[in-house]
């Protein structure tokens, strides 16, 4: 009888992990759509460039920065910087340029392209 009811409990927490997955792989391809971006390639550059440096950034290995708001739940805010509405346009702009849009914020030009911009806009929307 316990281990039948063990038996039921993972399978249970087995069938959430995998709608867990499959709820991230929707948010994934709905980012792709927005944004023209790939987020698999977004870790990388989120390292190479150093945005955990100064943003707590999920899924990204030692991106814990406490200098600039968290990087979580991004798709869910309504504005990026304080300064611009949250469209995959503007957030693309403003991870390329961020100063063009608000030359007093503190957060710099990386040299990051346009293209390695939406594919990290695509991760942001996925998380």
């Amino acid at each position: 009888m316990v281990a039948a009811a063990a038996l039921l409990l993972v399978l249970g927490l087995l069938g959430l992990g995998g709608m867990a997955l499959q709820q991230q792989r929707e948010r994934e391809e709905v980012a792709k759509a927005m944004t023209g971006g790939d987020p698999a390639r977004a870790p990388a550059l989120l390292t190479r460039y150093g945005c955990g440096g100064c943003h707590a950034i999920p899924g990204v290995p030692g991106a814990d920065g406490r200098v600039a708001a968290p990087l979580a739940g991004l798709r869910e805010r309504v504005f990026i910087g304080g300064v611009l509405r949250n469209t995959p346009e503007n957030l693309v702009r403003w991870i390329v340029d961020p100063r063009a849009a608000s030359p007093r914020t503190a957060m710099p030009a990386t040299g990051i392209t346009g293209a390695e911009a939406r594919d990290v806009a695509a991760y942001l929307y996925a998380r």
